[in-house]
């Protein structure tokens, strides 16, 4: 049986920002692990394997509405107002996520996962994609 392997995502936080991942979730022996939920620092772990989102600033507007918004203090059980929750839906299905069956790609837009709406935090955002429920994961503002 091999061992787990654990990754950590930007360990001494040292990159730039700009990046956007999701940890798909699935057997496969790495853990993925990130600091999360801004100025609380949450320690986060996925099993699965990682998913690298492209564009231009693809973390641009999830980034306003953590740090500005919610001034960079965590949303962890926050009980989310219609307004916030539909800017939140909006905000994650402008997140095109690339799926492919080993001949051709096709972009889907992401869907928050809205029964794990009481984990959604800073850089930590439950999904749903083509290929199965992941975390929404970027660089921590703190």
């Amino acid at each position: 049986m091999p061992s787990t392997r654990y990754v950590f995502l930007d360990p001494i936080g040292a990159s730039t920002g700009g990046w956007l991942s999701v940890i798909m979730s699935a057997p496969t022996g790495v853990v993925y692990q990130t600091q999360y939920g801004g100025t609380a620092c949450r320690p986060g772990a996925a099993e699965g394997f990682l998913v690298p989102i492209f564009g231009e600033e693809p973390d641009e507007g999830l980034r306003d509405l953590f740090e500005l918004h919610f001034q960079g203090a965590g949303t962890r059980g926050h009980d989310w107002d219609d307004a916030e929750l539909n800017r939140l839906r909006r905000l994650v299905g402008e997140v095109e996520y690339w799926s492919c069956d080993g001949r051709d790609e096709t972009s889907h837009p992401l869907v928050l996962d809205e029964r794990l709406l009481h984990e959604v935090d800073e850089a930590w955002i439950p999904v749903s994609t083509p290929d199965g429920p992941g975390i929404l994961t970027w660089m921590n503002s703190d």
